[in-house]
């Protein structure tokens, strides 16, 4: 794939503007059926016996083109998301928690795939910014404190976040949409539906989107191509349904900072990826100084910082991401009769990935091969550390429906067998010039510090009844049995040859839901559930040291939650809306201990907290309140607390967690949106709160509350009879005033104590301007 894709997609959406054509306005409004309100974009969870709401691909329309669907659902009560990016796309920095659990403590499926954990350093899965184009997405589930039974995610401590994707359609359409904005972005989206044609009434649809920008700081780009394929077949009473996805990422990184550094060198300050000299340089003082350990490389250079810099990690050269995947999957949903109805899906997923970080704490040794394999003659005080993925995915999901009148049954599983390959390695720079791209695939290491293959067997099986005891009262309840092993098999580095298990079998859940009448509802819910282990050198447990990872092979508890829930959905005329109350209980609770600078690699120890509390409040709504005019709000409050310290196996104390707030949590969230639709004309301003976030587990270090805007503005030419009949185009501005903030926090990880670089500020304001056309 090549940019010039991009340029020839522009091409054809201008020639396609100039073109006589008539379209209806069904096929050109920014949702899929029609002029969209607010209650169009926000479905609450009604029959639900837990707390659910969804956005449906109206919401993500309103973004600009390109916003992750997790930016989407920030608007959703209990939701918070962080990304230092205007997108919502940029990984390393990120993150969604759902009321307290974080986002390795989620489960997260596309069409019931797992998708893994979505952390940055996935071992088990990718980011959902890969896994489909986000104009592809029709619709987000949020379960906020419990996913069903059946969710495929061996993660969901706590809630479960589902996405769907777009249907091929059943008539020929093809859409076609380009932006430019801020930052020189660019991106072209196409997508042709063939309809249903043959005499199986077979439908298709492919896609393909080119996006491209720099930096919002700093020298650097943030790229990703994808392609999309769908395919429809009825069969009889059922239908076969399947898609191959494949993404390619690349993305250079924002440098993390700490508290200090932002106040000394402002929020602006980035890897200094334009001057490879002065990184040289600062190299080279750093280790004349003593500071990277490594031995001395130019004593010329002195061991004097140039202003403004203080340390060698206030600037590093530069870092990168990049991920290649393909994702794919076969289902089968047959109802033999009307009683009976079964599904069956086969999937697969492969990935390559490459996280460069251009480190001074490790030289370039004499005679270490360059990028084409040939001995660099003139090393440099600096080398490339990478961290390097390939997974190789394979799985099997699988249900029964009995329908029995007053009583529904349902019994499933899921199994998975997923290979992962993690490796630590070095490769070489020239002192003269940095010669390496950051945006290909290095080859030629001149050093492995660690190797590892992983296996990890999945095997989830649930049964589960919904049983209508009246018109208005309805009982669900079931069990899952869950049972995930990791090994490890040492290639190179400590010896971490091993397995560990998690294992529950019996996590049970019960839901009730009583329609007081058609307007109200009630439901509460109660589920226990049960989080694996990471098979992964840097996360979990075997990012210990040899003799730590033995030690917990013994002593460690998968981490487990008890969620209790309850509350009240209900209509009064134009007005509709959720209210939720919570708790819930964690038991053995893992602290990931960051170890060192993040860029030194070193992993994670792991502490064990013990149990943590955690309270809270939902509330949401949206109220039509005239024609064409619609209010939307939500307010979320949580009080999330570790319940005991942290001691060693001898009893000492290592860290007074208790009573401490659970890190990266906010207290307080909130989100207002009014918008406006008349069918042609369209607009929405949206203010989200997010309030203080310790980044600490000892809350001795917090970054304050701060509250963003967006604007989204558009006009669809409609009925017109002319060229631009079928026209649609849309203004985005994030971060309307150009609030200075902090948005994520722990990408460089948590420790007991304050100082850590571990910040990304974000993204300052940013305009967007998109032009889309449908035939």
């Amino acid at each position: 794939m090549t940019n010039h894709r991009l340029l020839a997609g522009a091409s054809l959406l201008a020639c396609s503007l100039l073109a006589p054509t008539t379209v209806s306005a069904q096929a050109i409004v920014t949702g899929p059926d029609g002029p969209t309100n607010l209650d169009d974009v926000v479905v609450f969870g009604l029959g639900q016996s837990r707390q659910q709401a969804s956005i449906t691909e109206a919401a993500i329309a309103i973004e600009a083109p390109g916003t992750s669907p997790l930016k989407a659902i920030e608007r959703l009560p209990g939701v918070s998301f962080q990304s230092a990016d205007a997108f919502g796309n940029y990984e390393w920095s990120a993150r969604i928690t759902l009321r307290s659990f974080n986002q390795n403590q989620l489960g997260f499926t596309l069409d019931g795939l797992p998708l893994g954990d979505m952390s940055y350093g996935a071992h088990n899965g990718l980011h959902i910014s890969r896994a489909i184009i986000s104009e592809n997405v029709a619709r987000v589930d949020v379960a906020q404190g419990s996913g069903a039974l059946g969710t495929a995610s061996s993660s969901n401590l706590g809630g479960a976040i589902q996405f769907i994707s777009r249907r091929p359609a059943d008539d020929f359409g093809f859409d076609l949409a380009g932006t430019y904005g801020s930052e020189d972005t660019m991106r072209g989206f196409v997508r042709i539906d063939s309809g249903a044609f043959g005499p199986a009434d077979t439908a298709l649809s492919l896609s393909y989107v080119d996006h491209s920008m720099d930096k919002w700081k700093g020298v650097g780009e943030q790229n990703q191509q994808q392609i999309n394929f769908n395919l429809v077949q009825p069969i009889g009473r059922g239908e076969i349904t399947g898609f191959i996805n494949h993404s390619e990422r690349r993305e250079n990184d924002y440098q993390d900072m700490s508290l200090d550094q932002i106040a000394r060198l402002g929020r602006d300050w980035d890897n200094i990826s334009g001057d490879y000299a002065l990184a040289v340089l600062i190299a080279d003082i750093a280790n004349n100084r003593g500071d990277t350990g490594a031995p001395v490389t130019n004593a010329a250079a002195g061991t004097v910082y140039p202003t403004p810099i203080a340390t060698v990690d206030d600037a590093y050269f530069n870092a990168a991401g990049l991920r290649d995947d393909t994702l794919g999957a076969l289902t089968l949903n047959y109802p033999v009769n009307d009683m009976l109805s079964v599904s069956l899906t086969g999937y697969g997923h492969k990935n390559e990935g490459q996280g460069l970080w251009w480190s001074p704490y490790v030289a370039t040794p004499l005679g270490a091969p360059d990028e084409n394999g040939s001995p660099i003659t003139n090393p440099s005080p600096i080398s490339v550390r990478t961290t390097e993925y390939d997974i190789d995915r394979k799985g099997a999901i699988g249900s029964v429906n009995l329908n029995l009148g007053a009583h529904s049954l349902e019994a499933g599983f899921w199994l998975e067998q997923n290979d992962f390959n993690q490796a630590r390695r070095f490769y070489g720079l020239s002192r003269t010039a940095n010669t390496r791209d950051s945006l290909e695939f290095f080859a030629h290491p001149f050093f492995t510090q660690w190797e590892y293959d992983f296996e990890t067997e999945t095997s989830l099986f649930y049964i589960q009844d919904s049983w209508s005891v009246t018109e208005a009262l309805t009982i669900n309840a079931g069990f899952k049995s869950l049972s995930v092993e990791n090994s490890a098999t040492t290639i190179a580095g400590d010896n971490k040859t091993g397995s560990i298990k998690a294992e529950d079998n019996f996590l049970p859940q019960v839901g009730v839901a009583w329609d007081v009448n058609g307007d109200h509802q009630l439901f509460a819910s109660y589920a226990e559930n049960l989080r694996a282990y990471e098979s992964s050198a840097t996360g979990g447990p075997f990012s210990a040291t040899a003799a730590g990872f033995a030690a917990l092979q013994a002593t460690l508890e998968p981490e487990s939650s008890k969620t209790l829930e309850a509350g009240w959905r209900f209509r009064f005329d134009q007005l509709q809306g959720s209210v939720a109350v919570y708790d819930v209980q964690f038991e053995n609770r893992l602290l990931g201990v960051a170890l060192g600078a993040p860029i030194l690699g070193l992993g994670s120890g792991i502490q064990n907290v013990g149990s943590v509390q955690s309270r809270g409040f939902e509330a949401a709504a949206v109220w039509s309140f005239a024609d064409d005019w619609s209010a939307f709000g939500s307010f979320s409050y949580n009080d999330s607390t570790y319940e005991d310290d942290v001691r060693d196996g001898t009893g000492a104390l290592v860290a007074a967690t208790a009573g401490k707030t659970v890190v990266n949590t906010p207290e307080t969230l909130a989100r207002a949106e009014l918008t406006y639709d008349n069918g042609s004309l369209y607009g929405t301003v949206a203010g989200a709160f997010t309030g203080e976030r310790f980044s600490s587990y000892l809350n001795d270090e917090s970054v304050g509350s701060y509250t963003l805007f967006e604007l989204t503005a558009g006009y669809r030419f409609i009925g017109r009879g002319d060229w631009l009949d079928g026209t649609e185009v849309q203004f985005n501005v994030t971060n309307l005033f150009d609030e200075d903030h902090i948005s994520t926090v722990g990408s460089g990880g948590f420790q007991n104590g304050a100082g850590r670089q571990t910040f990304l500020p974000g993204a300052p304001r940013q305009a967007f301007v998109t032009l889309r056309r449908h035939f």
